[in-house]
């Protein structure tokens, strides 16, 4: 086995690992805030705040560690990423109460971003012509992560309950953390070149003049663009697709098991899509393909606002979930072939926090939109801003910068 293939699959075991562990405690936060002692009528709001906490923060954090890990190592932030969530995870078996869950939250999302670093460094030494199907391949590990973490958390949760669960995780994090210490490999000559008397603050600013390097590629501005407005049109409709059932005819006993068949569905075509739509840009190019994905998310909207039945709201599901599953690794991929390699952790952050950002505040516009568009309107919304992002970007000719 080459040395890149033995890295690849070193990090998506460790990835696929850490994502199940980070995906079996994420949905039981009610119950256990419940258990802690927060009021039932507090218990939404805590777990809100909770739950995207740790996401907006590392929103913010993951570009400024992937452009550190461009000078000192992508392999070092990605393990410091995984023994983050072993320390931050593991201590929340002790947590008393919302606010100590809060803060570990928030040490968690600003230490512990491990999606972007990894794919950095699978991509440095993966061959040009495989950079989308290698950023497609490497997601699929985080949503087997989302499919199967859920079903081993509450597993472990009925017989040991959930403090169990997060020691588990830090252990699982920790072995993540040594499988790519020890077996993942990185070329030195890969890395920038650090300056010379570098303090804290100057590599701070120095990570910030990357990001906006990165900015002002027009090609890269125009992906995070429509990844951005990709993921939030779609993430301000999905929190209310329980209701949308119930407005198609769902019987009461039903609309929860329709809802769940539905979610399961569309993470289901998203994970078989995502690598087809990696290696369709590595052969076709990543911003050419990156724009029929928005094309094909457009048409899946109006599908979806225009749904007169059950039925029809299922294959508007899965035609969303098959066409939204190339925006990830189509924008990892542009990032890989656009910007040069001492360069590219910065560019993988970035895209990682457009599509975190967006999902962050789309459940929030959504909400706030719904009573006045419904969820018919939200879509029909949604796609038509998207043709607005869609139709002022253009494609260009590939960077002279990538190497």
């Amino acid at each position: 086995m080459s040395s890149w293939k033995r890295t690849y699959w070193v990090v998506w075991v460790a990835n696929f690992v850490t994502a199940v562990g980070m995906m079996s405690f994420l949905v039981f936060f009610p119950s256990h805030l419940a258990k802690l002692g927060v009021a039932e009528d507090k218990i939404a709001l805590w777990t809100g705040v909770i739950f995207g906490g740790a996401p907006l923060v590392a929103s913010i954090m993951t570009p400024i560690w992937n452009a550190i890990g461009d000078r000192y190592g992508r392999r070092l932030m990605t393990v410091r990423a995984m023994f983050a969530i072993t320390v931050f995870v593991g201590a929340m078996a002790w947590a008393r109460g919302p606010w100590e869950l809060l803060a570990l939250r928030l040490g968690q999302g600003c230490f512990s971003g491990f999606i972007a670093p990894s794919i950095t460094l699978v991509s440095v030494v993966a061959p040009k012509d495989r950079q989308g199907l290698v950023a497609g391949s490497l997601q699929t590990a985080m949503a087997l992560g989302a499919i199967l973490g859920p079903l081993v958390g509450g597993f472990v949760i009925q017989r040991h309950g959930l403090e169990t669960v997060f020691l588990g995780v830090s252990v699982a994090s920790f072995c993540s953390g040594l499988l790519v210490a020890l077996f993942a490999q990185e070329r030195s000559s890969d890395r920038r070149q650090v300056e010379k008397g570098f303090s804290p603050l100057g590599i701070v600013q120095a990570s910030i003049r990357d990001l906006v390097d990165v900015w002002n590629n027009p090609n890269m501005r125009d992906a995070l663009k429509l990844l951005f407005w990709m993921a939030l049109a779609v993430g301000a409709t999905s929190p209310m697709m329980e209701l949308y059932v119930a407005e198609l005819g769902a019987a009461p006993q039903d609309v929860g098991m329709v809802t769940g068949a539905l979610t399961s569905a569309f993470a289901a075509a998203n994970l078989v899509a995502m690598p087809l739509w990696g290696h369709r840009g590595d052969r076709v190019g990543h911003a050419r393909v990156l724009r029929t994905c928005a094309i094909l998310v457009i048409l899946s909207l109006v599908v979806n606002a225009g749904a007169v039945n059950l039925v029809m709201l299922f294959l508007g599901r899965i035609l969303l979930a098959l066409s939204m599953a190339g925006a990830s690794p189509l924008s990892y991929g542009l990032a890989a072939n656009e910007i040069s390699v001492d360069r590219r952790g910065g560019a993988m952050g970035a895209v990682f926090s457009a599509r975190t950002i967006a999902i962050a505040i789309s459940a929030m516009i959504g909400g706030g939109l719904y009573q006045f568009l419904g969820l018919r309107g939200l879509l029909l919304l949604g796609g038509a801003v998207l043709s607005v992002v869609l139709w002022r970007t253009r494609p260009r000719a590939k960077s002279a910068l990538a190497t």
